[in-house]
């Protein structure tokens, strides 16, 4: 099994962050002096992905822009102080074919994986949710394209939370354990009740999952707020007799999503950096 397609589900509007993301897509917002995007690509580009479908909207042409080679800007600064910033973006663009895709109405998004079947065909693929940024040597999708190639089957990320969290995720139910961190499903909840909640994993923004997940979202009856749910497609798989696996990404997972989540990942990646490190405990010293 070789996977080396992703898909990057880029349309969503950003609400939380506004009146900021009027202008500029969330997908840019800076993790230090990278965009949150380049580090979904290079997490992709480090499992061996080659080929990238962005799903986006139509108020997002910053996000393309962004996305492609600057040949002018590349000359202007060659040889000058500030070349490497723009280095590590130009030399990852150049790793990897990314295509757009336009989703005219939020429809969920099992809808937006949906919208890359023609492109995809019929293989393996991965999923990158851009709001989720996960921190490890190794890439965190390239930790489950490795089950998916040993086992053969769908392998989603999940991730221990507290039960009274349960109610903001899809939650999987457990069939049994394969290994350490690893566990096979019988069956995922979106969003349950805490006491209704099967276990305490909680999906999170990394999946790999088989072609047939295509014919299961084309079944898939739209849900609350009018969107399409990729937990409720999974379900059919695994119905389908596809087995489904679950594994705990190793790494430090960020909802950059959320306000919270953005500025604690860039006080991570900031202590990581030794200019950084003291100014960044000298003023937590001042609170």
């Amino acid at each position: 099994m070789h996977i080396h397609q992703a898909i990057i589900p880029a349309a969503g509007l950003g609400t939380r962050f506004l009146p900021f993301t009027k202008a500029t897509p969330k997908e840019l917002l800076p993790l230090l002096n990278k965009s949150a995007i380049e580090y979904i690509i290079k997490e992709g580009v480090d499992a061996g992905i080659t080929d990238f479908y962005m799903i986006t909207s139509g108020n997002k042409p910053t996000l393309a822009k962004y996305l492609q080679l600057a040949p002018e800007l590349e000359a202007a600064i060659a040889g000058k102080k500030g070349e490497h910033l723009l280095s590590s973006i130009s030399t990852l663009i150049r790793q990897a074919r990314i295509e757009f895709i336009n989703q005219d109405k939020p429809l969920g998004l099992g809808h937006a994986v949906l919208m890359a079947k023609q492109q995809i065909g019929d293989t393996y693929f991965g999923v990158l949710l851009p709001d989720d940024i996960i921190f490890n040597a190794k890439a965190a999708l390239a930790q489950l394209i490795g089950i998916a190639q040993t086992y053969n089957a769908t392998v989603i990320a999940v991730q221990e939370v507290e039960p009274d969290q349960v109610s903001s995720y899809g939650i999987v139910a457990i069939k049994k354990e394969i290994a350490p961190g690893l566990v096979e499903l019988s069956g995922l909840v979106e969003k349950p009740a805490m006491h209704d909640a099967p276990s305490h994993l909680a999906i999170i923004g990394r999946y790999v999952l088989s072609p047939r997940i295509f014919n299961s979202l084309e079944r898939t009856q739209a849900g609350s707020g009018g969107e399409i749910q990729l937990t409720d497609a999974i379900q059919h798989v695994l119905n389908s007799g596809e087995r489904v696996l679950a594994y705990q990404v190793e790494g430090s997972r960020y909802d950059i999503g959320t306000p919270e989540g953005w500025l604690q990942a860039n006080i991570e990646l900031g202590l990581q950096v030794p200019e950084y490190t003291n100014a960044i405990k000298q003023m937590v010293k001042k609170f």
